[in-house]
């Protein structure tokens, strides 16, 4: 490497030793502190993407004492809450433009639609049951119940199962220990998947 070369004429770097962390960061913000800022803390409502620089001990205190609602009243606040649900967007109340729905003679055509679906869902009230996994319908299977079974018999069954096989039970024969084994997965895998 030629050092008189135009292209590295005008590089100066400071050694990484006398790098202090004052240059890395700017000073912190709070009065009468020179150390430097390493944390940011934000400036408050109507400020947004605009930080202050503390250091370590002062952005503590900073947020002990952070307030995003300071200086509003109980109804601002609540407004402001009501707001955040649709992420501060304008809405509009259901039916306000009832007129334009209607057709040409005053009639709306979705409420026959609704009428219909309406009459649909009455003639048929009981919930579809969810369509068992392959290891849902094993697990009932070990446990010897119907896939219908739910909560309280699926654990009376399961303590029933574990009294009869478990090796202290049985005067500390082990030979029905994979059938415990068996026994205690299937239940594990019914109660993670809600059944119990």
């Amino acid at each position: 490497m030629k050092l008189d070369s135009k292209i590295f004429d005008r590089i100066r770097v400071k050694p990484d030793r006398d790098r202090l962390e004052e240059d890395l960061h700017p000073a912190c913000e709070h009065p009468g502190c020179t150390r430097p800022g390493t944390h940011r803390a934000p400036k408050g409502r109507d400020h947004e993407g605009q930080y202050f620089n503390f250091c370590i001990d002062h952005v503590r205190d900073y947020n002990k004492s952070y307030n995003y609602f300071a200086g509003m009243n109980d109804d601002a606040v609540r407004s402001y809450q009501k707001d955040s649900l649709t992420g501060h967007r304008p809405t509009w109340k259901m039916g306000v433009n009832r007129q334009a729905a209607e057709g040409p003679d005053g009639h709306d055509p979705r409420a026959t639609g609704r009428a219909r679906s309406y009459y649909r869902s009455a003639e048929s009230p009981q919930p579809r049951a969810p369509k068992l996994l392959a290891l849902e319908k094993r697990s009932f299977d070990v446990l010897n119940l119907p896939e219908r079974a739910r909560g309280d018999e699926i654990k009376a069954r399961y303590k029933e199962l574990v009294k009869l096989h478990h090796p202290d039970a049985n005067g500390g024969d082990r030979s029905s220990e994979d059938r415990l084994r068996q026994i205690i997965q299937a239940y594990t895998v019914l109660k993670k998947a809600g059944f119990c």
